[in-house]
């Protein structure tokens, strides 16, 4: 009988109430330095691996890129140099919450009819429980592994990683290296597939500056609003939507998702894809964000008191490009979109980074795969996350990480996007017990 099937505790209790102790720690990261404070949860790691930090054959290192805002890195030393070095990639920060959207406490961690609430459950605090907990039983093993296995419990994920994985990389590359990697976004199903995530949008943030003439707001005439300006540009960024372009995870995404053979055959002709989006239900937004690039306007400005009249104006753009997708393509992208009004609009760069992505032909995927198939009976999918994550940083050094997780039946992609940064957000036991399961699968294929 399988884990799926089966509804025992699956070994998973340890990884539960350590999950609670990380929700109750509250490390919110509001993007600001001083937030965050993931020193908190290192300490609770700390004490829970106190007799696996102490073996002989396990290194541990906690580092600090500002006062409070630390990674802890933990290795267990495999006995072939040649083997792989497997990273369980987890962060410790999570997103602020709004209390009043809340049923519960959202750093209550309580456990309440199999489910254990509070912020960060999803993302991806019961991940990193259970990473912490499979290396504690590797370390612990009368055997020593293969190669080696680290735990990389880091800061700053969710304000993009300059304080965390960017930092530890540039740092101290010697401690958090591996050659290959599992984190988050992963495990949510898609049919009866289990998606695995082996690619995620990149950045490419930009801001829009229009110029007016500015004057008293009491005599209008003869001055140019710089608002009025900006709204041209948003009204033709509402109009103007980019063009789908299909990769090479699109087929997949299809095959694994939509029954209907005349909407997949639809979905999958790009000048007709637009027109059956809405035939997808809750999964249309996630269809829409990885056929193409998109721009979302975030940030409006104009003015600064009431009765003056704007002389400049500025919206800032969130831009998620697709692999392969050059700034300079942006651009003209951009220029594209806005028109006959290009030539009125100064596109100033934001902070961005590339696509990024691994193969689903490597080693480490054909475990994932296996150990799956042994645990829900269920074929792995790989898919591209609309959004970013801390693997992209090793995406980047050419090492492949994967999102990972094996979440219950039940738990489509679409109930796992409301649960991320989310009200109300929980994991249930049997998605933890799964998770672990595969997890143990991997880790004794790959090092053990």
């Amino acid at each position: 009988m399988t884990a799926e099937r089966g509804g025992g505790s699956g070994g998973a209790e340890e990884a539960i109430e350590l999950l609670r102790a990380l929700i109750r720690e509250g490390c919110v990261n509001d993007g600001t330095p001083a937030s965050g404070q993931e020193i908190r949860s290192v300490r609770v790691l700390q004490r829970f691996l106190a007799d696996v930090i102490a073996l002989e054959h396990v290194e541990a290192h906690v580092l600090e890129s500002a006062p409070g805002r630390a990674s802890l890195i933990v290795r267990v030393h495999g006995t072939d140099p040649a083997a792989p070095a497997l990273g369980l990639l987890g962060h410790l920060d999570v997103v602020p919450v709004d209390p009043d959207g809340w049923t519960r406490n959202p750093f209550g961690g309580e456990l309440i009819d199999g489910e254990i609430w509070g912020r960060g459950a999803v993302d991806m605090l019961y991940l990193t429980a259970a990473f912490a907990c499979v290396l504690r039983e590797v370390a612990l093993a009368p055997t020593p592994p293969r190669g080696d296995l680290v735990l990389l419990a880091v800061a700053d994920e969710e304000a993009g990683s300059s304080l965390g994985m960017h930092w530890l990389v540039r740092e101290h590359s010697e401690i958090v290296r591996v050659t290959e990697a599992l984190s988050e976004s992963g495990g949510m199903r898609m049919g009866r597939h289990v998606a695995i995530e082996v690619a995620e949008k990149g950045s490419a943030g930009r801001r829009l500056v229009v110029q007016g003439k500015p004057g008293h707001a009491s005599i209008p005439f003869g001055a140019t609003s710089a608002a009025y300006r900006m709204g041209e540009v948003l009204q033709r960024l509402e109009e103007v939507m980019p063009a789908a372009q299909l990769g090479e995870l699109w087929n997949a995404f299809v095959d694994a998702r939509i029954d209907d053979p005349a909407l997949a055959e639809r979905l999958r002709d790009p000048v007709r894809l637009d027109a059956a989006l809405p035939q997808l239900g809750g999964i249309a937004g996630y269809a829409h964000a990885v056929s193409r690039i998109t721009i979302s306007p975030t940030v409006v400005r104009a003015g600064s008191v009431h009765n003056v009249i704007p002389g400049s104006a500025s919206i800032d753009l969130d831009i998620r490009t697709l692999p392969g997708t050059s700034d300079d393509e942006v651009d003209e992208l951009l220029v594209a979109v806005l028109g006959p009004i290009a030539d009125q609009v100064e596109i100033r760069h934001l902070h961005g980074w590339a696509a990024t992505g691994s193969s689903p032909h490597t080693p480490l995927f054909a475990s994932i795969m296996r150990a799956i198939a042994e645990v829900a009976d269920a074929p792995t999918v790989p898919i591209m996350a609309a959004g970013g994550s801390d693997a992209r940083v090793l995406r980047e050094l050419g090492i492949p990480a994967y999102g990972f997780g094996l979440l219950a039946p039940g738990w489509s992609y679409e109930r796992y996007r409301e649960g991320v940064h989310g009200n109300d957000e929980r994991i249930d036991v049997t998605s933890v017990e799964l998770s672990m399961a595969a997890l143990r699968r991997i880790v004794a294929d790959r090092i053990g």
